[in-house]
């Protein structure tokens, strides 16, 4: 047993299973046997696996060299490793599948295939531009990047350019390509690795599967290193992942899973959560979890959550498991203020909006670093960007320049590591003030520099290493050397497992996956983003309805929600609230669509999300508005339908305008299958606001009338 962190006076129990709750104790002592934990968001799912580890490490029931959890990002598993430190079992592997298979193929290759393991292929992009010039191809970058993403999706499928083509139908035009010329790209790009002997990251996970799956010798010697597997997130395994582990385990079942289905957003890539949910089909025997306790968020946000989930109409990928259906979350924290939900006139409207609400909260103590704005699309940052600037607020986008490769954090660990000798051999101090006293060079300084720019950005990094290094001196115990801090440095650095740093977080919904903050700002929530507007089947809308949930999920006390009725200052307002607000927002209700809040109380009902006559998914806004999909046939009269152009025709000459300000074909054609006898029945079509209604109402009801006889 490893001692050093906890009081030998206490029991094991106490030491590793003390502060957990009766479900999270129940996962750390469920040590043999398969295991599915369904963890909800906030509900302390890290917390519970680790203690799980390190407290059959300590009973003996693991040795930490046969034990591998998996987890999907390199900071997942950094984050993992950290906690094992901090429990006294740092050497457990904790790994993403990616890098525990290259681990096994760097060693296993020479003896299963032999000479030299193939460079590895950092980025796709050229080889697949030089695929499409074989090809006489013509591609632009957007179009480079869809195939990149459609070739990784077919390869974690488990897919060949020989059979893409038969399983990839309904995929749509990736890259703007139909699906023979991309299998062709995809054949092109495989010979050009082939001639240049380099490998992609999918075919690390492919290769490491053959290498298992045809050598008896190497798949036994995998099997003796490692006895148990935790895999966390286990609602994003691709097929070809799932079948790695299935080789890992050979037939055992000394497995334990940890996932949410009400957190699969990355079906895109080819993540499937099936293997959650089929996990008691696969495992009978198997002991279930639920962790229902929400430590993150206040009661309000939780509530609001919950009504999201508990909203959802369509199927999606929870309907075939009654076991699995969605968690309930149960807040635990103390009550908090209630969400706010705002409409804005345009885009720039909105962002200024959400800058002076941010200004307020810095201002009443909530640190920049606990702020998040959160956005579907990363094309939506700009305006937020400068809206930030503006009102004097530092901010850091997610997915921009990565912390380790800034230049500042590299002079800084270069002089830290320098220091290691000298430190060793003075007078101990407190860690956290040798930091201090090394980076004060660079610039660092207690107080932070008032003017923004370059000079702040520099400070603020400096300052996320001292405070990271305050961070560890308490967490691994006084004894944490300079050394250490450097080596943990240099971990993090591998695994972009960057500190804190103080500075509002932007950041697309599916780049927050994983993080939490106390105030977090869901923008941009109209119709055409949340949706997404190529959502356009009922998984992927229900995808969709996830992915907000998880960015409401990422709050622990303010919540803010928000969304502009026109793209740009004096434009046309014709944005409508995301359909997933509908019941949730004030004055409205399931199935309601918004007006604009300066317009009458009465709302109307929501243009319908499925072709009443074959019952699929409505694609565009014209569809919706008909309530129809463009490939059944229309329903009205042809003479009322002719009527009722002609009558806008007549009334666009008469105004000088063009038709369609008149009425849309899609708002007139829905007049004609609808047939309205009242002014009141009229206003409920999409499209008819009370302007038109006023200015038109009677005039349609006369033309409507005369045609059809009523």
């Amino acid at each position: 047993m490893t001692e050093g962190i906890f009081d030998a006076g206490t029991s094991l129990e106490e030491r590793i299973l003390g502060g957990l709750d009766s479900e999270q104790r129940e996962v750390a002592t469920t040590l043999t046997g398969p295991l599915c934990v369904l963890a909800g968001a906030g509900t302390g799912k890290t917390r519970a696996i680790t203690h799980r580890i390190a407290y059959g490490v300590h009973s003996g029931v693991y040795s930490p060299q046969r034990l591998l959890a998996v987890t999907f990002t390199a900071r997942a598993a950094a984050e993992m490793r950290s906690r094992l430190r901090d429990l006294g079992v740092g050497n457990v592997q904790a790994r993403t599948f990616h890098a525990a298979a290259l681990r096994q193929l760097q060693f296993f290759w020479p003896q299963a295939i032999g000479g030299t393991l193939p460079n590895l292929l950092d980025h796709k992009a050229n080889m697949i531009a030089e695929a499409a010039r074989r090809l006489r191809l013509s591609t632009d970058r957007a179009s480079i990047r869809d195939l990149a993403a459609e070739i990784e999706w077919a390869k974690v499928s488990m897919l060949t350019p020989a059979n893409y083509l038969e399983n990839a139908q309904g995929r749509g035009t990736p890259g703007g390509f139909d699906l023979t010329a991309v299998s062709r790209v995809f054949q092109s790009y495989e010979d050009i690795k082939t001639d240049r002997n380099v490998i992609d990251f999918e075919d690390v996970l492919l290769i490491t599967v053959g290498i298992l799956q045809e050598d008896p010798k190497v798949a036994a010697t995998v099997r003796e290193q490692y006895r148990h597997f935790v895999v966390d997130e286990y609602q994003d395994v691709s097929p070809l992942q799932q079948r790695l582990l299935e080789l890992w385990l050979g037939g055992r079942d000394e497995l334990c899973v940890v996932g949410d289905s009400s957190q699969t957003i990355y079906s895109f890539t080819g993540a499937s959560p099936k293997h959650l949910l089929g996990f008691k089909a696969q495992y009978p025997g198997a002991n279930v979890v639920k962790l229902v306790r929400d430590y993150r968020s206040t009661p309000q946000v939780v509530k609001l959550a919950n009504d999201l989930l508990g909203s959802r109409r369509s199927g999606g990928p929870m309907a075939d498991a009654a076991w699995a259906a969605p968690l309930k979350l149960v807040a635990q924290r103390p009550a908090g203020p209630e969400p706010r939900f705002m409409e804005c006139p345009d885009d720039e409207a909105e962002a200024a909006v959400v800058a002076g609400r941010i200004r307020e909260l810095l201002d009443a103590g909530v640190k920049a670093s606990e702020v998040a704005i959160l956005f579907r699309t990363n094309g939506q940052s700009e305006a937020y960007e400068q809206a930030l600037a503006s009102a004097g607020i530092g901010y850091q986008l997610r997915g921009g320049e990565r912390f380790f490769a800034r230049k500042e954090v590299r002079d800084a660990i270069l002089q830290l590591r320098a220091a290691t000798r000298a430190v060793a051999e003075g007078p101990r101090e407190p860690l956290g003030q040798v930091v201090r006293d090394i980076v004060a060079s660079l610039g660092y300084t207690d107080a932070a520099p008032h003017n923004g720019g370059a000079l702040r950005e520099r400070w603020e990094s400096l300052a996320a290493l001292v405070a990271l290094a305050d961070e560890l001196a308490v967490s691994r115990g006084g004894e944490f050397t300079l050394a250490e801090f450097v080596n943990e440095l240099q971990e993090r650095s591998v695994a972009q497992h960057a500190p804190t740093v103080q500075g509002v977080t932007l950041a697309s919904l599916h780049a927050a996956k994983g993080l939490e903050w106390d105030a977090v700002f869901l923008v941009g929530l109209s119709e055409g983003l949340m949706p997404i507007s190529f959502a356009d089947t009922p998984e992927s809308v229900d995808e969709e309805r996830r992915l907000l949930y998880v960015g409401i999920t990422r709050a622990r006390e303010h919540l803010t929600l928000s969304w502009s009725t026109a793209r740009t200052p004096g434009g046309r307002a014709n944005r409508k609230p995301s359909r997933f607000l509908d019941g949730l927002r004030p004055d409205s209700v399931v199935g309601a669509s918004a007006r604009s809040r300066s317009g009458p109380s009465k709302r109307k009902a929501a243009a319908p999300a499925s072709c009443r006559v074959c019952g699929s998914m409505l694609a565009t806004g014209a569809e919706r508005k008909v309530g129809r999909c463009s490939q059944c046939p229309p329903t009205y009269e042809e003479q009322t339908f002719e009527a009722l152009r002609q009558w806008r025709k007549d009334e666009a000459q008469s105004n000088e305008v063009p038709a369609y300000v008149v009425f849309t074909d899609a708002t007139l054609t829905a007049i004609a299958e609808a047939k309205p006898a009242s002014l009141e029945e009229l206003s409920t079509l999409a499209g008819v606001g009370p302007s038109k209604l006023e200015k038109y109402g009677e005039a349609v009801l006369a033309v409507l009338a005369e045609n059809t006889g009523e």
